[in-house]
C-alpha cells in the first residue's frame, strides 16, 4: 500500500480519539529546527462532526491484538488494515509542517505484538522528530497501558503530553467489553506519568534548567453511552482521576455504532449534546467549585439535556438565591447562572470602589437574561426600570416559563452539535 492509501485509512481511524488538545506546553524552537509550542500553542481546525483537531492525527496502525467490543479496530473486525513505519510518520509530520498544514502530531496506535513493542514504536517517532529534525512542535503520544515504567519515562522525555485512556467508568463494564484491559493497569500507567512529572519538577540540571517531562501533562478519555453507565459514574470517576494523578483534562467521546458490533452495544448513535453537557459539568468541577454529586441527583443519574448543568443546579436550589453581587463571596458568585470566572473576578474587583447595578453587569458582558432571576444589585428596588431600559423581561417568570426562556437560548448555542 502506498503512503497516501495508508494515510487515508489511519487518519480516519484516529478520529475516535478525542483527547488531542494542544495547550499547556511551552517548547521554544531550537536553532535550525522546526516549529514551537511557545505561548500560543497550536492552530485549531474543526471536523464536520464538531470535534476540534489541531494536529496531524494518526494511528501507527489500526491492527490490534485486543478484541474490545466497542472498538472498530479490534482483532475480530473485518476492516481494511494498514501500518506506518516510524520513518513514514516522521516524513509526513515534517512535510505537513513545511506546508503549513499542521503544527504538531497526535500519535496513537492499536496494540501490535505487545504493549512494550507498541510503545517503543511510538517513542521512536517522537525521538526522531526531536533529534534528527529538531522538531519543536507539539507531540502527543498515547501511553499504552501495560508498557514498562522505563518506556513511560522515555516517552515523557520526547512528548509534550501523554494520555492513557480509561475508556469506561466502571470496572465491570471494562471487564465485560474489553477483557484484556483493566482499570488497575491503566491507572498504573497514569501513576507512572504523574510520578515522572513530579520528579521533573523537583530536579534541576546543572545549568539551572528543569528537565522537561510531558510539560503539557497527561489526559484521558471516556467513552460515553457504550454501556448503561450514567453521567454520575463518569463524573465521579473523572474526579478521582483528577485528584489522584493530576490530569489536565478528561475527555468524553460519544459512542458511535460500529459494524458487526457486540449485540449488547447501542444500535443508535449517542446524542452529541450529552457529550457537551459532560464537558460543561467537567468545567464546573474544575473551575467553579462544584462537586460531582451536586450536578446529578440520586433519582436521575444523567445530566439534563435540555438545560446546562449550572442552571439545573440553580433551579433545584432556589433557597440559595438571590445572591447579592455586592456582598456575596467568590464561591457564591460562581454559582450564579450566567456568571463566568472572569465575570466574577471583575465583579470582585469593581465592587471595592462602587456598588454594582444591573446596568453595570450588562456592561461587564454578563448574561443578564440568565442571571437577573438569581441576583440582587444595588438598584434592586429600581430593577424594573433598569431592566425595561435594557429591553429585558420585567417580572420573574414561573419556573416553566423560565425554563422555556433558558432552553431556547441554550438550544441555539448547542444546535450546531
Amino acid at each position: 500500500m502506498d503512503l497516501q492509501g495508508k494515510l487515508r485509512i489511519l487518519a480516519d481511524a484516529a478520529k475516535y480519539d478525542a483527547s488531542c488538545a494542544s495547550s499547556g506546553s511551552r517548547r521554544a524552537r531550537v536553532e535550525g529546527g522546526l516549529g514551537n509550542t511557545d505561548s500560543m500553542g497550536i492552530c485549531h481546525s474543526y471536523t464536520p462532526d464538531g470535534r476540534c483537531v489541531s494536529l496531524l492525527k494518526l494511528l501507527l496502525t489500526n491492527y490490534c491484538i485486543y478484541d474490545c467490543s466497542y472498538c472498530v479496530n479490534r482483532i475480530s473486525s473485518d476492516i481494511r488494515r494498514a501500518r506506518f513505519s516510524p520513518e513514514e510518520i516522521v516524513f509526513l509530520t515534517v512535510e505537513f509542517y513545511k506546508r503549513n498544514y499542521i503544527e504538531g502530531l497526535f500519535l496513537s496506535s492499536g496494540i501490535i505484538q505487545s504493549p512494550d513493542y507498541t510503545m517503543e514504536q511510538l517513542i521512536e517517532v517522537a525521538k526522531r522528530l526531536r533529534l534528527e529534525h529538531k522538531f519543536g512542535g507539539y507531540i502527543h503520544l498515547k501511553a499504552v497501558p501495560g508498557a514498562s515504567k522505563e518506556l513511560m519515562l522515555q516517552a515523557g522525555q520526547w512528548a509534550d503530553r501523554l494520555s492513557a485512556n480509561i475508556e469506561l467508568a466502571r470496572e465491570s463494564d471494562l471487564v465485560q467489553l474489553a477483557p484484556a484491559k483493566n482499570h488497575s493497569e491503566i491507572e498504573n500507567s497514569m501513576r507512572q506519568i504523574a510520578d515522572g512529572i513530579l520528579e521533573a519538577k523537583d530536579n534541576t540540571t546543572r545549568s539551572g534548567k528543569k528537565p522537561k517531562f510531558a510539560p503539557a501533562g497527561q489526559s484521558t478519555q471516556f467513552i460515553v453511552g457504550a454501556t448503561n453507565d450514567c453521567d454520575a459514574d463518569l463524573l465521579k470517576k473523572s474526579t478521582v482521576l483528577y485528584k489522584s494523578y493530576g490530569l489536565r483534562r478528561a475527555y468524553y467521546s460519544a459512542f458511535s455504532p460500529i459494524p458487526h458490533a457486540d449485540p449488547t452495544l447501542p444500535l443508535k448513535k449517542i446524542p452529541l449534546v450529552r457529550e457537551h453537557r459532560l464537558y460543561q459539568a467537567d468545567w464546573l468541577m474544575r473551575f467553579y467549585g462544584f462537586a460531582a454529586d451536586e450536578l446529578t441527583t440520586p433519582e436521575e443519574g444523567n445530566l439534563p439535556l435540555e438545560k446546562d448543568p449550572k442552571l439545573a443546579w440553580a433551579l433545584r436550589h432556589r433557597e440559595f438565591f438571590p445572591v447579592d453581587v455586592n456582598k456575596a463571596g467568590k464561591a457564591a458568585l460562581l454559582r450564579v447562572p450566567g456568571f463566568g470566572v472572569r465575570n466574577v473576578a471583575r465583579i470582585l474587583k469593581i465592587r471595592r470602589y462602587r456598588a454594582l447595578t444591573i446596568a453595570d453587569l450588562a456592561k461587564l458582558k454578563v448574561s443578564i437574561r440568565k442571571s437577573q432571576f438569581f441576583v440582587l444589585t444595588a438598584d434592586s428596588n429600581d430593577s424594573a426600570r433598569e431592566i425595561d431600559s435594557l429591553k429585558l423581561p420585567t417580572r420573574l417568570p414561573q419556573v416553566s416559563e423560565q425554563l422555556a426562556l433558558f432552553q431556547a437560548a441554550d438550544t441555539a448555542r448547542t444546535g450546531e452539535l
